[in-house]
């Protein structure tokens, strides 16, 4: 969102961002990559023989938010490999989320851990779609969201989101 102008609250654009960072006064900082490994590096140059925008301060918020939340909607051996291309960025995560699970970052042992598996979704899919060894030990079914986390997604969120993502928001919640 810190790309569009009218979701950006920061009259300096990223400049202003990256210092309230550095003075660490972000607590929780989302970051996808086109690669994730198993080492918590994250890709976002090239794969595959593709070119990606690139990492623009990714390589500095990772290791100095405290909470560096990883996603990548797409759970497969393509995008979670056992070692990315290019590290863009590396650091210690609070947590990997993807599309099919949530795992847990490990920092002493530097690896992840399965903490749950998303509704229609199991533990052995799980391992087979993951193209790098992570922990677990009794794994939960992700929670499903509340009637009024639902509500609240589909309504002011979807037609926030809307504005600046209309194929996501169309895809997502069928928002034209």
């Amino acid at each position: 969102m810190l790309h569009k102008r009218k979701g950006n609250p920061f009259t300096e654009g990223s400049r202003e961002l990256f210092d309230l960072a550095g003075q660490g006064r972000i607590d929780v900082f989302f970051l996808g990559g086109a690669q994730i490994d198993g080492a918590a590096n994250i890709n976002l140059v090239r794969a595959e023989g593709r070119r990606f925008p690139g990492s623009f301060g990714s390589a500095f918020m990772y290791p100095v938010v405290p909470r560096t939340i990883l996603f990548r909607e797409e759970h497969s051996k393509r995008t979670l490999v056992p070692r990315v291309e290019f590290v863009s960025a590396a650091g210690s995560p609070h947590a990997l989320l993807t599309g099919k699970a949530l795992f847990s970052w490990q920092k002493d042992r530097r690896r992840f851990r399965l903490e749950s598996v998303h509704p229609g979704h199991t533990a052995d899919e799980v391992r087979n779609d993951t193209g790098f060894d992570f922990d677990f030990q009794a794994v939960t079914t992700t929670a499903e969201p509340s009637a009024a986390e639902l509500a609240l997604l589909r309504g002011p969120v979807a037609k926030a989101i809307q504005a600046d993502y209309p194929d996501f928001a169309k895809r997502v919640w069928g928002l034209n």
